[in-house]
């Protein structure tokens, strides 16, 4: 018998006997089973974490909300505890932002780009242990966890040079004796609110960003994130303290659809940074815009490879695996559809299944190296991926591979092919959060195109391609409606250097490169006069 087991009836006598002992305390009493305490997870402590933890930061670290146990997807064992904030937590942390950002938005953008590049180092300095508890929380497999962690590194580093470089323009005046400027200003406290699947690489796009910017941060991550939030705030307040700055220039507030909603409906909060479902993303922009704020929407995808007839297969098949069970699924672009000339399609889809096939022993815990392949986040995943393919069964999908939950712990599944659907089909038309592909069979890239265009998403595409003719076409008004248009690459794994973002229901919203910082700052149109004359525009007069 456990340790555990013996103890819990004896803690649940002290804890009637004395009412005045708290859950969190007697939780802490038989914690031996988180694996904080394990040693082969000593990363955890590496970045200050403890078997409990507060969950809010606004300058000083405290929480009066509900305790929560993260736990890891891979074997659903417990890691550690986080006590979440309470709507009363939130609103000090937006009260310190406010406060902080007095000072914040009188240093000069270099001042805070130097910031930002120190907060970089940082994260370099812990790029292994906060990516191993990204692979940890999230599920996604180390180098990816660890590749997340380099994306927040190298948008810092994007961030430092644009803060050299945010300016307005100086236009022509029609007027003699005036100039006409465009000023750019910082707007305030910016919320985001992030999923799980992106723990760590969305905040960054808009930490780094807004702080060059002069704004300061109110996050809420993940609910089933937790540990992943506490330690990355850890890492950027170290670097605050240590110049002597106020930690409420980037604060935390962990919490539930409660915090979300009230970071929605605040007027403080002149920008919301949305990154989740569909369904709720146009809940959090009706909430933002009722109050005639700004809203940032990062939202569903439902992604196709579009594979013209001259395309190299052996390219595709390589490209697809990837696109198509990469993070078990549970990237905004992963690849949803595979869209094949009917030239190619069957052996692309030979090649595919058994590319499938020779990947299957690369599944595992996502900690150990060489596992290419590991457990979807939650049980609501399962089910979702469960459901989808017994509807896509009984509307005459084809299973070619896959289809089934993998008897180990976690939540494993198996990556799936489905063949044998209308491209219009219900099931195909709708984004499932899973490994799931759809593969269609087109006569032409027009038609492929179509099918690209017709779903409500317009996240990510790609077409493969020798045709410098279709190339243009696919890149041009009549070609692909999504927001990121790929050419012989996958849907998935974008750069920092553009703008990152989808069209219709995926919400319209930009974040990390390009000119994607004007998101986070109020433009002003200036008109000054240095002579004595008040000459009107369009030549009016008025005497």
């Amino acid at each position: 018998m456990s340790w555990e087991a013996v103890m819990a009836p004896l803690l649940t006598r002290l804890l009637i006997r004395a009412p005045g002992t708290s859950l969190l305390l007697v939780r802490a009493m038989s914690s031996s089973g988180f694996l904080i305490n394990d040693p082969k997870y000593a990363f955890l402590k590496e970045l200050g974490l403890a078997e409990s933890n507060k969950g809010v930061f606004n300058g000083k670290w405290f929480a009066n909300g509900e305790v929560v146990t993260s736990v890891c997807p891979a074997n659903k064992r417990p890691i550690a505890q986080v006590q979440q904030g309470t709507v009363e937590d939130l609103d000090s942390c937006i009260k310190a932002g406010q406060e902080a950002w007095q000072v914040w938005a009188d240093m000069p953008a270099p001042a805070r780009g130097e910031i930002v590049r120190q907060i970089g180092e940082a994260l370099r300095e812990k790029l292994e242990p906060l990516g191993k508890l990204v692979a940890l929380e999230m599920g996604k497999i180390k180098p990816e966890g660890i590749g997340e962690v380099q994306e927040y590194v190298d948008i810092c580093d994007f961030a430092v040079g644009l803060s050299r470089m945010v300016g307005g323009s100086v236009l022509p005046s029609e007027r003699i004796g005036h100039v006409l400027l465009e000023n750019w200003n910082p707007l305030g406290v910016v919320g985001v609110i992030t999923a799980f699947n992106f723990p760590v690489a969305v905040y960054g796009w808009n930490s780094a960003i807004a702080m060059v910017c002069g704004d300061t941060l109110l996050w809420k991550g993940a609910p089933s994130t937790p540990l992943v939030s506490v330690a990355t705030t850890k890492i950027v307040a170290s670097v605050l303290e240590k110049n002597k700055l106020p930690g409420a220039v980037s604060t935390l507030c962990c919490g539930g659809a409660d915090i979300g909603e009230c970071i929605a409906k605040d007027e403080r909060v002149p920008l919301v940074s949305f990154t989740g479902s569909t369904k709720v993303g146009k809940q959090v922009a009706l909430m933002v815009q009722e109050r005639f704020g700004r809203h940032l929407l990062e939202l569903g995808g439902n992604n196709a490879i579009i594979v013209d007839e001259d395309a190299d297969p052996e390219m595709v098949v390589r490209a697809a695996l990837f696109a198509c069970v990469g993070t078990a699924g549970q990237r905004c672009t992963t690849t949803r559809r595979l869209i094949l000339h009917e030239t190619l399609y069957d052996t692309v889809v030979d090649r595919l299944v058994k590319a499938y096939g020779s990947f299957m022993p690369r599944i595992g815990d996502p900690l150990e190296d060489g596992v290419l392949y590991g457990p979807m986040h939650s049980q609501q995943g399962v089910d979702g991926y469960l459901t989808t393919i017994e509807e896509a069964q009984a509307l005459g999908g084809k299973v070619l591979f896959g289809g089934k939950v993998l008897d180990r712990d976690g939540y494993y599944v198996e990556p799936t092919i489905i063949t044998g659907l209308p491209h219009n089909s219900p099931v195909v038309q709708r984004e499932t959060f899973a490994p799931i592909v759809y593969v269609l069979k087109c006569t032409s890239v027009d038609e492929g195109i179509k099918w690209n265009n017709e779903v409500k998403q317009g996240l990510s595409s790609s077409l493969f391609t020798q045709n410098l003719a279709n190339v243009f076409k696919w890149l041009g008004p009549k070609g692909s409606d999504c927001g990121i248009i790929n050419i012989n690459i996958p849907t998935n794994g974008a750069e920092i250097g553009g703008a990152f973002g989808g069209e219709k229901h995926t919400g319209g919203g930009r974040e990390s490169g390009s000119d994607s910082w004007k998101q986070y700052m109020r433009r002003s149109t200036c008109t000054i006069n240095y002579t004595k004359n008040l000459p009107l525009a369009q030549g009016i007069k008025f005497e």
